[in-house]
């Protein structure tokens, strides 16, 4: 027996004849929004993608089998079952075996993507260390996945309520490519700054595809990040965000949350400090990061298409 990656008709077909696809990942319709909150952005996102000229993968696995692009029907069932599994790279042959169904996280998203064959994925914000790391160990899947899937991330930088000193300098020793967006400094996902230089800095998409090209070429292994800040319009200030995040992070310890359940409980609790300016700040940013994927992958298509 065995167990293949079955790619939605229109994915197949653009990654076959080296067309732009952007990989989605799908805990954020499962765990990441409310309902019908999920279901709506997750909807908005693929549309976002197809209107840039590229194809959406929005990735999960549905009753043990691993789908790359996903029916409306699928959709719907990710964002309103309320046992759809949390999947890292972990839990992939679980679910598979099993014949589960599970969202996956950034990291298994990125795995799979590879596997599929597909460059460029489009979230919200990358895992990293977590505050209190010294002591927990607590380090997301995401960044080890990041120094070996050669797969670009576009993300608005890593998820506040991390350690964002900690994550940056665990991304330069695994020899990932932090690379800015129009922006000199690690955007703080709710925030546009985090005080946090980043090595190097790009302001269009086809110098990205350019990167990514002459990686590839010089045979490095390895994904790269992406990070596009907030638009100005739904930021939130980095003092205000920061005081929210503290207060969550305080309430978790309180509460005994913590592995795979503590992020979803942080970002709810956050939402309620900020009268849900959060939330739609979080809207904001996976749509601007789509659209900037669906940019990239674009024109690396048309580089590769150049070079044959």
């Amino acid at each position: 027996m065995t167990y293949p990656i079955i790619l939605d008709s229109d994915v197949k077909k653009a990654l076959q004849n080296k067309e732009a696809v952007v990989a989605l990942e799908s805990t954020i319709i499962a765990h990441g929004m409310p309902k019908p909150d999920n279901l709506q952005i997750a909807l908005e996102l693929e549309t976002i993608v197809r209107d840039a000229g590229a194809v959406p993968a929005t990735i999960a696995i549905i009753d043990g089998a691993v789908m790359v692009g996903l029916s409306e029907s699928m959709l719907t069932r990710l964002a309103n079952e309320d046992d759809v599994m949390k999947l890292s790279k972990r839990d992939l042959a679980y679910a598979v075996s099993q014949k589960k169904t599970g969202a996956t996280t950034v990291s298994a998203t990125m795995l799979i993507a590879s596997m599929a064959g597909i460059e460029v994925f489009a979230t919200g914000g990358i895992g990293g260390v977590h505050r209190g790391a010294s002591e927990t160990f607590d380090i997301s899947r995401d960044l080890e996945e990041l120094a070996y899937e050669n797969v670009t991330v576009v993300c608005a930088g890593a998820k506040s309520i991390l350690d964002l000193p900690k994550t940056l300098e665990y991304l330069e020793t695994r020899g990932v490519e932090v690379i800015g967006y129009k922006t000199d400094e690690l955007p703080a996902f709710y925030a546009r700054t985090s005080g946090l230089k980043v090595a190097h800095r790009l302001d269009d998409a086809k110098a990205i595809a350019a990167l990514i090209d002459a990686k590839r070429q010089l045979k490095l292994s390895g994904g790269i990040v992406i990070a596009n800040p907030i638009d100005k319009a739904h930021a939130i200030a980095y003092d205000v965000i920061e005081a929210a995040i503290n207060d969550a992070i305080e309430a978790a310890k309180q509460h005994h949350v913590h592995g795979k359940a503590l992020t979803p409980w942080l970002l709810s609790r956050i939402e309620k400090a900020t009268n849900k300016k959060s939330l739609a700040a979080n809207k904001a940013l996976v749509k601007s990061n789509a659209a900037l994927a669906a940019a990239i992958a674009k024109a690396l298509s048309e580089r590769k298409k150049t070079m044959l």
